[in-house]
């Protein structure tokens, strides 16, 4: 069984992310989304949220394709999260080139610190590319319409956030 991880913190998740998630079910039997507790970045949605958004959006790809896709927090050390979760493949999404000089240096960081565990990068479709989750919130928050970048259950989740 081939394994993949796609880590991320999903603050919240997109459909950029989504669109990654589906065509990284191409390349594994399992996908682990890692949902990083990062708490330098000040997450908008606390960890239990966004692992519930990832997995309520990440049931419905299963179904679809029979991917079996679970989430999965992690704090380590990101290819120690690849071990613990017995992945051979870290997927990754690129927006632009800005996304790949950060990725390139991540990149070989990991091939030193685990040789075995290969990154795989995707790109999701043109019209999803330019989605970031801090552009949403930022919508969000002054009141502008995000269902063109999110599920629905997500929009719904930072009407709750953001009141008006």
């Amino acid at each position: 069984m081939r394994v993949g991880l796609y880590p991320g913190t999903f603050d919240p998740i997109t459909l950029g992310h989504v669109d990654i998630i589906r065509r990284a079910c191409q390349l594994v039997d399992r996908l682990v989304i890692g949902v990083a507790i990062n708490r330098d970045k000040g997450p908008l949605f606390s960890l239990e949220d966004r692992v519930a958004m990832v997995e309520a959006e990440c049931a419905k790809l299963s179904e679809k394709n029979g991917t079996e896709i679970v989430a999965h927090p992690f704090e380590n050390l990101l290819i120690d999260c690849a071990r613990d979760v017995g992945a051979e493949v870290i997927i990754r999404g690129l927006r632009a080139v800005a996304d790949f000089e950060y990725e390139f240096q991540m990149v070989g960081m990991n091939r030193k610190l685990d040789p075995d565990i290969v990154t795989v990068f995707l790109m999701a479709e043109a019209d999803r590319q330019a989605i970031a989750s801090k552009l949403v919130k930022e919508i969000a928050r002054l009141g502008g319409d995000v269902s063109h970048f999110v599920p629905p259950a997500v929009r719904d989740a930072l009407k709750t956030k953001f009141p008006r």
